[in-house]
Formats: C-alpha cells, sequence, structure tokens
C-alpha cells in the first residue's frame, strides 16, 4: 500500500509539472527565481496567521526543518560547532548556540519581527551549510519597538489528567541592538497503559504475562536570553545564554503473571535530574575586503539518575513485601568548551572564498552503580566491564572552501577540512589514542531551465564518537547490560547526493532527493567480554555499510479544488545493508533506518479558521543487539488533526486532538540467551502499548508591534 502510495504521487507530480510558467512563478519573486534565491514576502504568510518565526518556517513551501546533527539540544551526538548546522540562519548568520534546539531558537522570535524569508544554496552561507540543497534565511526588522508572545496550553489524556505548560519570549529593539528574553515551564506528562508477554520461542509456552501502566515525566523548565548589535552583515555581536534545570520521573505499576505461580506486583521508578547551562557568543567585523569571526561556546551539562526496579512476593493489596530488584545511579559531568575563528570574502580573484579553524575541549566524568536488592533491602554490587571513567579529548578542524559561479545558471563549491583529535580514557579502564582525517567535499548546483533546480555532491564524513559508549550502563526497564568499549573508532562515509525541485501550481514544489552511502567501520553492537570471560552487547565497529535512499516530497496549494487548502507529502524508500558480526550475514542497520516512511499533511486556511491534519507511518525498525532482536513498530498509521480559530488579529486558539486513530505503538523482541552466538534459550517479548487519543487546547496571544512598513536589518 505504501509502494502505490508513493507512486501515485510521483504520478500526480508528473501531471503537476506541467503548469504554465506565469503559474509556476506566481509567489516567488522574479529577482529571486534568477539569483538562485526564492523570496517569500512577510505578506505570504498572512494566510496562516503565524505567531513565531518557526511558524512561519514550517509553512514554506517544499521545504522542511533539519534540526542538524544535534536534534535534541542535547549535545551528546556531535561535539564542535561545524557539524551540528540545521538548514535555517536568521539574518544570514548562524545561531552561536548548541543546547538549544534549532526549532526552539525560531519559537522565540516573534513572527511580526519577519520581513522575509529566502530559500537558497547551503553555498550562500558558508562551508557549514555547503552542500544542502535548500538553506532557510530568515531575515529581521530593522524597527525599533517591542513585540512578544506568550503561549498556554492544556492537555487531557484519557485518565482524567491535565497537563498545563506555559512559556513565552519578548524581544525589544532599539538602534542597532535587539534584546530578547524568553522563558518557559516545560511540562510534559505523558500516560500510557499496555502489556507484555514473555514465551518460550521454541514451544509457545507462556512464562509471564505483565500489565503495565507508565507515567512519565519531563519538566524541562528554562530560561533564555540574547543580545545581538547588528550594524551589517560584516559588523556584528552576539551574545547568548541558556539555563534548564531538566527533569524526569517514570513511574510504573506493573501485574505480573507468572505462567506458574502466583501473581504480584512490580515497580520500576525512574528519577533523572539532567541541568544543563550554555553561554555562547560570536564577533564579526570586517577584514580585507571581507569578514573574520569568532565564535565562543560554553556548555555544562550534569547528570544524576537513578532507576529502582521493586519486585514483590505478592499484590500490594494484599500487603505484600518486597523480595528482590534492581538499583541503578548514574553521576556524570559532561563539559565542551568550543572556540572557532573564520574569515570569509565574496570575492578572491572571482572565488568566494572561506578559511577557518576551530579548537574544542570535551570532557566526561562518569559514575554507574548497579545492585541487585536483596530481601532484606541489603545491596549486593553487580561488576561491569568499566563503570567509573573519564573521558578528555582535545579536538581541533581547519577548513578551506572555495566556490565560482561558472554562468548564471552553473555553480562549482568545493573544499577539505582535517580534522585531528586526542583522546584519553582514564579510571577503570586506559586508552590513549590520536585520530586524524581528511574530509572533502565538492557541491555542483545548476539550473538546467524551465525553472528547474539541480544539485550534485560528495561529501567524506567521519562520526564522533559518543563519551558515553566508554561506560557499561544497565536497563532495568529491558533487564539488560550494555558494555563499554574503549577501543571504539568512529565510522567514516562517503556521501553521494542529487536533488532536483521545480515549482508547482504556483507557488508549490516538487523535490527529489537521492543518496548513496559507502561507510567503513560501522558503528553497532558486537560481542564485548570483560576480564572474567563474562560477554556483554556492547558498541563497536562492523566492517562496510551502504545505504541508499529516495526521497519525494510534494508541497501542492490546491486551491483549485478548495480555495485555502493545501496539502505537503513526504515520502522515502530505503535499504540499507551491513554484514552481522554473529552470523555473517547481511542485514538492515541498526536504529531508526526504515526500508520506508511517509508523511502527508493537509491544511485549509479560510479566513479566521483553519484545521487540517498529519497522517505518518514507517516500516518497523530493529535494533540488532548480541543478545536481542529489538524491534520497534507501530500498529497502524498515525494521526493528529487541529482546528484554530482567530477571534483577533493577535490571538489564535488552536484545539488538537493526538493520537487521533488511537494507534498501538508494540514492541517485539526475540531474546537469546547467554547470547547469539551460543544460545541455551531464545524467548519471544511481546509489548504493546497505548496512549490512547488525547486533547489540548492551546491559546497564544501576541503583544507590541507596529503598524508601520517593515525594513530589513542593514546588509540583508
Amino acid at each position: 500500500m505504501t509502494r502505490t502510495l508513493l507512486l501515485a504521487t510521483a504520478g500526480m507530480a508528473a501531471l503537476t509539472l506541467g503548469t504554465s510558467a506565469a503559474a509556476q512563478n506566481a509567489a516567488a519573486s522574479p529577482a529571486g527565481r534568477a539569483t538562485r534565491t526564492t523570496i517569500y514576502e512577510a505578506a505570504f504568510f498572512a494566510q496562516y496567521a503565524p505567531r513565531t518565526a518557526l511558524d512561519i518556517a514550517q509553512r514554506v513551501p517544499g521545504f522542511t526543518l533539519d534540526l542538524g546533527n544535534n536534534q535534541a539540544g542535547n549535545g551528546n551526538d556531535v561535539r564542535g560547532f561545524a557539524g551540528t548546522a540545521g538548514n535555517v540562519v536568521i539574518n544570514g548568520a548562524r545561531p552561536s548556540t548548541k543546547a538549544e534546539a534549532l526549532d526552539t531558537t525560531l519559537s522565540r522570535i516573534p513572527a511580526q519581527r519577519v520581513v522575509r524569508v529566502e530559500v537558497s544554496p547551503g553555498d550562500l552561507y558558508g562551508s557549514d551549510y555547503s552542500g544542502k540543497s535548500q538553506v532557510l534565511n530568515i531575515v529581521l526588522s530593522d524597527e525599533g519597538g517591542f513585540d512578544a508572545n506568550v503561549t498556554a496550553a492544556a492537555k487531557r489524556w484519557s485518565t482524567g489528567y491535565v497537563n498545563t505548560d506555559i512559556q513565552g519570549s519578548a524581544l525589544f529593539r532599539r538602534g542597532r541592538n535587539t534584546f530578547n528574553i524568553a522563558g518557559g515551564t516545560g511540562r510534559n506528562r505523558q500516560l500510557e497503559e499496555g502489556t507484555d508477554d514473555l514465551s518460550d520461542l521454541a514451544t509457545g509456552q507462556l512464562i509471564e504475562h505483565r500489565r503495565k501502566h507508565n507515567s512519565y515525566f519531563n519538566k524541562d523548565p528554562f530560561l533564555a536570553a540574547a543580545w545581538a548589535n547588528e550594524n551589517s552583515s560584516n559588523k556584528a555581536i552576539h551574545l547568548n545564554g541558556r539555563w534548564q534545570p531538566s527533569s524526569f520521573d517514570l513511574f510504573q505499576t506493573n501485574l505480573v503473571t507468572p505462567g506458574v505461580g502466583a501473581p504480584h506486583d512490580d515497580n520500576l521508578i525512574q528519577r533523572y535530574r539532567d541541568p544543563v547551562i550554555e553561554l555562547g557568543g560570536d564577533v564579526t567585523r570586517p577584514l580585507a575586503g571581507g569578514a573574520v569571526k569568532f565564535v565562543a561556546l560554553a556548555t555544562r551539562r550534569k547528570r544524576n539518575d537513578t532507576d529502582r526496579y521493586i519486585q514483590h512476593d505478592g499484590l500490594l493489596a494484599d500487603n505484600a513485601s518486597v523480595n528482590g530488584g534492581f538499583e541503578q545511579s548514574v553521576h556524570a559531568r559532561r563539559n565542551e568548551t568550543i572556540g572557532r575563528l573564520s574569515w570569509t570574502r565574496a570575492n578572491v580573484l572571482g572565488f568566494s572564498f572561506e578559511v577557518g579553524a576551530e579548537g574544542a575541549y570535551n570532557t566526561l566524568d562518569d559514575k554507574v552503580d548497579l545492585f541487585a536488592l536483596d530481601e532484606d533491602g541489603s545491596k549486593v554490587r553487580i561488576n561491569l566491564p568499566i563503570a567509573d571513567a573519564k573521558v578528555a579529548e582535545k579536538r581541533g578542524e581547519a577548513y578551506v572552501s572555495i566556490g565560482r559561479n561558472l554562468s548564471p545558471r552553473l555553480r562549482i563549491d568545493g573544499g577539505a577540512n582535517y580534522e585531528f583529535s586526542n583522546l584519553k580514557v582514564t579510571g577503570d579502564a586506559q586508552a590513549r589514542r590520536t585520530l586524524k582525517f581528511l574530509k572533502p567535499n565538492l557541491t555542483v548546483d545548476w539550473k538546467p531551465g524551465g525553472n528547474w533546480h539541480t544539485q550534485f555532491s560528495i561529501r567524506r564524513t567521519v562520526a564522533q564518537l559518543n563519551f558515553y559508549d566508554f561506560i557499561s550502563i544497565g536497563d532495568l526497564s529491558a533487564k539488560r547490560v550494555t558494555g563499554s568499549n574503549a577501543d571504539l573508532v568512529p565510522q567514516r562515509s562517503w556521501e553521494f547526493r542529487a536533488t532536483a525541485e521545480h515549482p508547482i501550481l504556483g507557488d508549490g514544489l516538487f523535490k527529489l532527493d537521492v543518496g548513496y552511502d559507502l561507510v567503513s567501520k560501522l558503528q553497532d553492537q558486537i560481542l564485548i567480554f570483560d576480564d572474567a570471560g563474562n560477554a556483554f552487547s556492547g558498541p563497536g565497529n562492523l566492517g562496510n555499510g551502504k545505504r541508499s535512499f529516495a526521497t519525494l516530497t510534494l508541497d501542492a496549494p490546491l486551491s483549485q479544488l478548495w480555495k485555502g487548502l493545501r496539502a505537503k507529502f513526504t515520502g522515502t524508500l530505503q535499504r540499507t545493508r551491513v554484514d552481522d558480526p554473529i552470523s555473517g550475514e547481511p542485514r538492515n542497520w541498526s536504529g531508526f533506518w526504515p526500508n520506508w516512511q511517509w508523511d502527508l499533511n493537509v491544511r485549509r486556511d479560510a479566513g479566521p479558521w483553519s484545521y487540517g491534519f498529519e497522517l505518518s507511518d514507517n516500516q518497523r525498525i530493529t535494533f540488532y543487539r548480541t543478545d536481542e532482536f529489538d524491534t520497534n513498530f507501530n500498529r497502524g498509521a498515525y494521526m493528529t488533526a487541529f482546528v484554530e480559530f482567530r477571534p483577533t488579529p493577535r490571538m489564535a486558539i488552536n484545539v488538537l486532538i493526538d493520537n487521533a486513530l488511537s494507534t498501538h505503538a508494540a514492541r517485539r523482541r526475540i531474546l537469546f540467551r547467554p547470547n547469539r552466538a551460543e544460545p541455551d534459550d531464545v524467548f519471544d517479548e511481546f509489548r504493546d502499548r497505548n496512549r490512547h487519543r488525547s486533547f489540548q487546547v492551546t491559546l497564544k496571544q501576541s503583544f507590541g508591534g507596529s503598524s508601520g512598513t517593515k525594513v530589513a536589518a542593514k546588509g540583508q
């Protein structure tokens, strides 16, 4: 069905490509089409009544927001500054932050400050964006004044519980100075219920049935502030800071009914306290006909996590007593300090030119304690391969990038990055290594005519090691231990990309992305042995891996069918292959690499009313451990629907139905004991979860603003 949907949508695209040239250019600036940049003035987005710059970014035709490799804002995926760029800049410059996710940064900017947005190839915004076919530049107003937004939400779960959250931001501009402050409660409590069935795979005999209720409570209150002094594109100062004392609490009730024996109640309790603080900024000044820019960033994180699994000898209703369990504590400090210096010039002998260097110092101090609990409450330590360790890395990267327009329709960009790092592990394990990598890249951007835009690129990338992979840890929810590996090395990839896009039905867009990755030393799970000969599944390097994919995006205005109607479809077909370290047979990559996925967003805007729905699905995914196959999937498509009413130009009331189809999530684990290499027993565990439908009401209110004509910030 999914392949049929993809092919049918592609067929619709072929028909719509025949739309007249006059209609195709209706929404985009004619000058923009000629200069590789498509411009959407603020008036274009008035029909959507946006409240923030994020609302605007999400409504740009054919554009998909890319949060970069730091999507969650957690800073653990990629160290340094260069590798975390998304695909949005503000007044032509990248925000100098990592702890704050890109969508959060955009949500702090009131929509009334946006003059226009510009969609361009990434080469226009420096080496961090080279090779990206679309980068969105949000151009803010130069006007002085005050603008603010407040958003308050209440979400009712199926149990009757109502979760509330409120956040707001304010922006004040005077002369060339802009001040922005934002804060929020960050409350997000989620409730779900479901069952687990554990059985013997060979006989099908039920070993254990579990009835579970979970309460997840994320509390991410935050305060963020920023100051900017912008005189021109090559004379600016930005400072920003963020404080977020994050916490997470899980309480699980678990009624366990063994295949043989009396039922009993268990509980899983998780209490995580993970605060983060970040300070950053940049200074840009003119130099030698170009601009020199210095970026500095310091991020400090703490991790104080406690997990307790409590077993009882019967039902709590019958005054059961504790008869065992497990407890784990994690105490960690994760610090990062970055400095980056670059110089750019638009014209050096007919070439655009950028050269720069970045230095970073990263540390992790982590200690994990895992215990078994006896009936009398005493703790018995469970020894882990590496449970107490310190990791320190001194990392540097130098780069050069050049580009040139060979004709008004053809541009070529190329460059190279040289990365080097010194990594040291101390504590329960001792390791020291020096890593060096050359990472060349080449991009060709071509507009062959007929409003087509194409881009071709090749680049070498090197993944960064996750410091937490050097530390063993238990997962009490899954009842397993993940080992550590001080000898882990980063995987390397050659990435080939091609993109073609064409306007359809006026301001709509057809976009096709295809890619191929050739990976060496693919990072996944391998069998690890401690000094006593105990085996664990842990992070390691496999052999070569391959990935190919094609993604189709159709963003189409359908006012000819119904005034104000718009639909956006994104579908991906993908294939990944690597040889399994246990069986030697080829298989998919571990993690979220589904063979197919799609998303359909339909929306209609009619005066003060807007309404629509989003429907999505993907193929099941599997994590291949050496002691289990862990497969996750939804038991059907997932749907949300909304209705929004705007009684005044500054107020919006939004009603959202989440999980409108009451779709269940499922997880199937094939468990091998002790491991897949030499299994003595094999078990089948099936988990079913349902959050049910929930209903949310959100009130959005804007303040301030001026009615005069907006002026773009100087130099943009």
